[in-house]
């Protein structure tokens, strides 16, 4: 059974973490046990993983270099990421497994996702990243480098890009073809590097991808048994941190559907999450899960978490 499992930023960088190296490779080392766990049960796995901070990390470290020294741009950022935070996952998987007496390799695979440019996205970029600046520093990155920079509601100005809607992973052939040979594969980290065709040729853009949603679209693409997102909160809950807080055990995906457009869950924490599993789950009439990184095998199973069926 293929199992595509999206990974929570908490997997890498928890809470209250600096993000050292040091603490990045005890995070990652705790979850490769719970994934180790999957692949002990037989699953053929997918790993996909955000990358907010560490591309935040490196955005900012950009902007502290001598201005003689040219920016690197936004879509090697997250080539970076995927190279660096794929590392830290395939070897901490590996190093488990071998702990256990099993013997399996695991590849990371730099991945493109498509996006198009008549996504609204590109006309009016809503995706906050990077430091903050004031306002005259502001006015002259737009200058000198043509970004786009709002205000915050936290404070400052932030720089903004567009977060399109995934539409295609392209190196879908290679991580099938790397299951079939029993390979554990690392993909489409940070939701995959964004291209898009202009005049008839794919080119990378400066944007990022929702990283579960492009875990969505890579589970149905791969045909995938199953849709497993793990976070660090139990589940999915209505009216969550409120009065009257409901934890969903089990759920059709017509009813999710419905709270979702109700505005149960808000964009910027669980509502990409919620809408990944939908997709997942409509086209496919699959099952998808979402739960605590550290119940993988509970999740899975359905025992723990919220279940999204058909």
């Amino acid at each position: 059974m293929i199992v595509v499992v999206a990974l929570g930023g908490n997997a890498i960088t928890p809470r209250g973490s600096r993000g050292s190296p040091g603490e990045q490779w005890e995070a990652v080392r705790l979850a490769a046990r719970a994934l180790a766990d999957l692949v002990v049960e037989g699953y053929k796995l997918v790993i996909t993983h955000g990358n907010g901070p560490q591309v935040g990390y490196l955005l900012e470290a950009f902007d502290s270099l001598p201005a003689s020294i040219p920016r690197q741009t936004l879509d090697l950022a997250v080539a970076m990421t995927q190279g660096w935070i794929g590392f830290l996952v395939a070897h901490s998987v590996e190093e488990e497994l071998s702990r256990r007496g099993v013997r399996r390799r695991a590849i990371v695979v730099p991945t493109r996702t498509l996006v198009s440019l008549e996504d609204p996205e590109f006309s009016n970029p809503s995706k906050y990243i990077g430091r903050y600046y004031s306002e005259e520093e502001a006015a002259r990155l737009s200058r000198e480098h043509g970004w786009v920079l709002k205000r915050d509601p936290r404070g400052g100005y932030r720089r903004v890009v567009p977060s399109p809607t995934p539409l295609r992973i392209l190196e879908v052939d290679a991580i099938r073809a790397l299951l079939d040979r029993d390979f554990i594969v690392v993909a489409a980290g940070g939701g995959g590097i964004p291209v898009a065709f202009s005049n008839g040729t794919l080119k990378p853009v400066e944007a990022v991808v929702d990283k579960d949603l492009a875990s969505s679209i890579l589970a149905v693409e791969l045909n995938a048994d199953s849709l497993v997102i793990l976070t660090d909160v139990p589940g999915v809950a209505l009216r969550y941190g409120k009065p009257g807080e409901v934890w969903l055990r089990r759920v059709k995906v017509g009813e999710l559907r419905r709270y979702y457009e109700e505005g149960e869950f808000p964009p910027g924490s669980m509502g990409p999450k919620v809408l990944a599993a939908i997709h997942f789950v409509e086209r496919t009439g699959r099952r998808a899960y979402i739960g605590l990184l550290e119940e993988a095998g509970g999740v899975v199973r359905g025992e723990r978490g919220t279940v999204v069926e058909p």
